[in-house]
């Protein structure tokens, strides 16, 4: 029998991380470039955890709904919805008991968005945290990359946080923290906006400091430094006669590839300035509440989300609320909330290298 701190537990990992013996597909017909093996798959491993198998995803991790060359991932709390993406198998994995935790990825909102809709917990560690390597796992995007863990609680993805990195997470009290409640009421349903002023009051009720603040849309500098970064990833698949990509992820392949160095560029000192913008905010606050969806999970067919200040495409409604802290690397927490019979859930960022800290306060 294994043994170690993670003796045990089954875990799940997102099919781009390369696992001996296991092949990598990232839920593609396409031809992908090659990945040696994962570090993290094999430090968790060593630490007494059993691996089951692979999960589904958004073809290469390219999406946040699921689409793929095989199908998409069905929502376990309405097969009708999507479950998410692009970790939407690890999420599932998770909500049906079939194992205890995931390995996902986050490029843009690919484990917080599934984490939300399909109503488990989700951490995205700060962009470098050694503890979780992206060696080993098929890219998207280097400057976006993160691998990070699902599980039914705070204290499951504490609990393998705290093996992988060797630091205890205990929780911590919110009174006298200093909670900056993003404000993009206008960009979810009222609904979503009403669990995020739940989770406000319930933090004033606990003692923090509760005050709203602002922070932009960031997709101006997002989408051309994740495209053109995909589409380097991908570069021997577009060049062939039939490169075997879904439509839409051929399309948005080629937009990346069609983008010039001046395009990247300014899209990258944009990405500074928002960067020099969120110091500047977590100055003032020491984490941020908001949500993490704009609605609960579309269906299958749904195109558009409609938002407080009007109809969106789904990709766009949603990562305009998530990118964010995958571009800049900040430590987010995804906590699910049920909304009827189904979930979205809330976001907490803290500033960078403060992931213990992060999950503390989600035990609380």
């Amino acid at each position: 029998m294994a043994e170690g701190p993670l003796a045990g537990l089954t875990f799940s990992a997102k099919d781009l991380y390369g696992v001996p013996g296991w092949p990598l597909r990232g839920s593609s017909r396409a031809v992908l470039p090659e990945v040696g093996d994962s570090p993290l798959v094999a430090r968790l491993l060593g630490l007494g955890a059993t691996l089951l198998g692979k999960t589904h995803l958004h073809e290469v991790a390219l999406g946040i709904t699921g689409a793929n060359a095989f199908g998409g991932t069905r929502n376990p709390l309405d097969p009708a919805r999507v479950a998410g993406g692009s970790s939407g198998g690890a999420a599932v994995s998770v909500a049906t008991g079939e194992v205890d935790f995931a390995l996902g990825t986050d490029t843009g909102g690919s484990i917080r968005v599934p984490a939300a809709w399909c109503g488990v917990v989700g951490f995205k560690p700060t962009k470098g945290n050694t503890a979780w390597p992206t060696e080993g796992v098929l890219p998207l995007s280097d400057t976006c990359d993160h691998t990070g863990p699902l599980a039914r609680d705070v204290r499951g993805v504490a609990r393998v946080h705290s093996a992988l990195s060797g630091e205890a997470v205990t929780p911590r009290e919110w009174a006298g923290v200093r909670v900056g409640v993003w404000d993009v009421s206008a960009w979810v349903t009222p609904d979503v906006w009403a669990v995020v002023e739940a989770d406000a009051a319930r933090l004033a009720a606990l003692g923090a400091r509760v005050t709203k603040v602002s922070f932009p849309d960031v997709m101006d500098a997002y989408t051309p430094i994740v495209l053109s970064e995909a589409a380097a990833v991908h570069a021997r698949a577009l060049t062939s006669e039939a490169p075997g990509f879904i439509a839409a992820t051929e399309a948005n392949l080629r937009a990346g590839a069609a983008l010039s160095e001046a395009d990247v560029a300014a899209a990258r000192a944009r990405r500074e300035a928002y960067r020099t913008r969120l110091e500047a905010l977590f100055s003032e606050v020491d984490v941020l509440l908001g949500p993490a969806v704009p609605d609960v999970a579309p269906r299958f067919e749904q195109e558009e989300v409609s938002v407080a200040e009007g109809a969106l495409p789904v990709r766009r409604a949603v990562l305009r609320i998530t990118a964010q802290w995958s571009l800049l690397g900040a430590p987010t927490l995804c906590l699910p909330r049920p909304l009827g019979a189904l979930s979205v859930g809330v976001q907490l960022v803290a500033p960078w290298g403060q992931d213990v800290a992060l999950l503390g306060w989600g035990l609380d």
